[in-house]
């Protein structure tokens, strides 16, 4: 047997998909997220994300709250509906006073309000 054949399987990387239609939202948490282990597909809008089937596998859904195709609760409440049963994160820019209530009610773990931080993000995957 060889060394290779010795090892343990190793756990599979969390999957992630980021839906955020601000380019360089959505590429610096891909890296950030890559670099840190995570397999990560990223989209523009939600259309875009429904529309793939990487996103039935994924282990965590990281949603902006507005897009310019629909918004993060709607586009939660359309993969929940199709049976997918990950784990998912609401960010926002523009925070409205009800909305950590709505996102909880929707299905979303948790809100996070941009600019993101590198560890409070990472702790929120856990």
């Amino acid at each position: 047997m060889t060394e290779l054949e010795k090892m343990p399987d190793r756990p599979r990387p969390s999957q992630v998909v980021i839906v955020d239609d601000d380019d360089a939202v959505r590429r610096s948490l891909q890296l950030l997220l890559h670099w840190h282990g995570y397999q990560v597909r990223a989209y523009a809008g939600a259309r875009a994300a429904c529309q793939s089937e990487n996103v039935e596998d994924a282990d965590w859904l990281i949603a902006d709250y507005r897009l310019h195709d629909g918004d993060g609760l709607g586009l939660l409440t359309t993969l929940l509906r199709r049976g997918w049963r990950g784990r998912a994160l609401l960010v926002t820019g523009n925070p409205e006073p009800d909305l950590a209530a709505r996102a909880i009610q929707a299905g979303f773990s948790g809100l996070i309000e941009k600019p993101l931080h590198r560890h409070e993000l990472l702790a929120a995957l856990v």
